[in-house]
C-alpha cells in the first residue's frame, strides 16, 4: 500500500552548490555555436578572424592555380565590409608571420584552423588605421626601431592619445618617460620649444617653478665655473684665479649637489654652496690689497657708467616741449649738480695727493 505525502510534507529539493549541466538537448544550435565563437576569440582575440582573412584572401585576386582564395576586395563585399578593413587584418597577419608567430599564407588553405597566439598580442600587429603608410607613420615607426621596440606598439600609442594622456596623468612612470621624450623633442623642434614656453608662461605656479629652477641652475654654475675651473667672478665683474682654499670648498658643495638622487630637490643645496661661496669671494677679495683696490676701482666706474647712460637718456626736448617742468625738478637736478661737483673735487683732491 503507497502512503501519499501532503504538500506540506514532501521533502525539499537539497541545494548542492554545484552546477547542473543542462541537457544537450535543451541548449539550441544558436546558443553552442556563440559560445564556441566566444571561446575562440576570448583565447585568440583578433586573431581568430585574422585567420579568417590570411586563409581565404590573395590581394589583387590573383590566385594560384587551384586555390579557392579570393580577392580582399572580393571578400570584402561577401564581409559586408571595407576592402580596407580586411586588409589591415591581413597585413597583421602578415607582420605576425614574419616573426614567426602564425604560418605564412601560402601555408594556409580556406577553412583550415591552425593554433593561434594569444589576445594580448593582436594589438602589438594591428593598427585600427592606415597610420604606418602616412608620412606621420614612417616618422613613427623609425623612431620606434631607434628605441629598439616594434613599430606596432609606437604606432597603437600614436592612435590613441586619449588613452596616452591617461597614462600620464595615472602613473608617475609614464609621466616621467613623456617628459624626457618631450625634452628630447624640442632639442629640434623650435616650433615646440616656443608652445611649451608660452604655456608655462601662461601658467603662474609653473612660471614661479621655472624661475626658480633657473636661480637654482645659476648658482650651481656659479660653483661649478670655481670648483671644475679655478676662476672666480667678483661682484664687480672681474675673473681672477680662485684660492685653494675656495676652491676645495667650491668641489666639496658641487660633490654634495651632483650626488642628489633625483628626487631631491637642488634648490635649497644650491643656495647653500651659494652663499657659502659668495662670502668666501668677498673674504678673498678683501684679503688681497690690490685686488680690492682694482675692485673698488671695477665697481666706482660701473657706477659711473649707469649714471652717465641715465643722464644721457633724459629727454629734455619733451620736457620743454609739453611745458611739464615743474620746481621739484630743479631741486633734484641742482642738488644733483652740487653732489658730482663734491665728487669731482674730492677726486681731485686724491689724485693730487697721489
Amino acid at each position: 500500500m503507497t502512503t501519499s505525502l501532503a504538500p506540506s510534507e514532501a521533502p525539499l529539493p537539497v541545494d548542492t552548490g554545484e552546477w547542473v549541466e543542462p541537457a544537450a538537448q535543451a541548449v539550441a544550435e544558436a546558443v553552442v555555436r556563440d559560445a564556441r565563437d566566444f571561446g575562440v576569440y576570448a583565447r585568440t582575440g583578433g586573431w581568430a578572424f585574422a585567420l579568417k582573412v590570411a586563409r581565404s584572401v590573395r590581394p589583387g585576386g590573383q590566385a594560384a592555380e587551384g586555390s579557392e582564395k579570393v580577392s580582399a576586395k572580393a571578400f570584402a563585399e561577401l564581409a559586408g565590409c571595407s576592402a580596407e578593413r580586411v586588409m589591415r587584418y591581413y597585413k597583421a597577419w602578415d607582420m605576425a608571420a614574419d616573426d614567426a608567430l602564425v604560418p605564412q599564407f601560402e601555408a594556409l588553405v580556406p577553412g583550415e584552423d591552425v593554433e593561434l597566439p594569444e589576445a594580448d598580442v593582436w594589438l602589438s600587429y594591428y593598427s585600427s588605421r592606415n597610420s604606418a603608410t602616412s608620412v606621420r607613420g614612417h616618422a613613427i615607426t623609425a623612431a620606434a626601431e631607434a628605441e629598439g621596440i616594434k613599430a606596432t606598439k609606437a604606432l597603437e600609442v600614436a592612435e590613441n592619445p586619449t588613452a596616452l594622456r591617461a597614462a600620464i596623468l595615472a602613473d608617475p612612470g609614464t609621466a616621467e618617460a613623456a617628459r624626457g621624450a618631450l625634452l628630447d623633442r624640442m632639442k629640434e623642434d623650435p616650433a615646440l620649444q616656443t608652445e611649451m614656453a608660452r604655456a608655462i608662461a601662461r601658467t603662474g605656479d609653473l612660471k614661479k617653478a621655472v624661475a626658480q629652477e633657473a636661480k637654482a641652475a645659476d648658482r650651481i654654475e656659479y660653483v661649478r665655473q670655481i670648483a671644475e675651473g679655478g676662476q672666480i667672478r667678483t661682484p664687480a665683474g672681474q675673473t681672477v684665479a680662485a684660492p685653494a682654499e675656495l676652491r676645495a670648498e667650491a668641489e666639496r658643495h658641487l660633490t654634495l649637489i651632483d650626488e642628489l638622487d633625483d628626487s631631491e630637490e637642488a634648490g635649497e643645496w644650491a643656495g647653500e654652496a651659494y652663499d657659502t661661496v659668495k662670502s668666501m669671494v668677498a673674504r678673498a677679495v678683501e684679503a688681497d690689497p690690490a685686488l680690492r683696490v682694482k675692485e673698488r676701482r671695477a665697481k666706482f666706474y660701473s657706477s659711473l657708467q649707469k649714471a652717465t647712460k641715465v643722464f644721457e637718456e633724459l629727454t629734455l626736448d619733451e620736457v620743454l616741449e609739453e611745458d611739464v617742468v615743474e620746481d621739484d625738478m630743479l631741486q633734484r637736478l641742482e642738488a644733483l649738480q652740487e653732489a658730482i661737483s663734491t665728487c669731482i673735487s674730492a677726486l681731485r683732491k686724491a689724485t693730487t695727493t697721489s
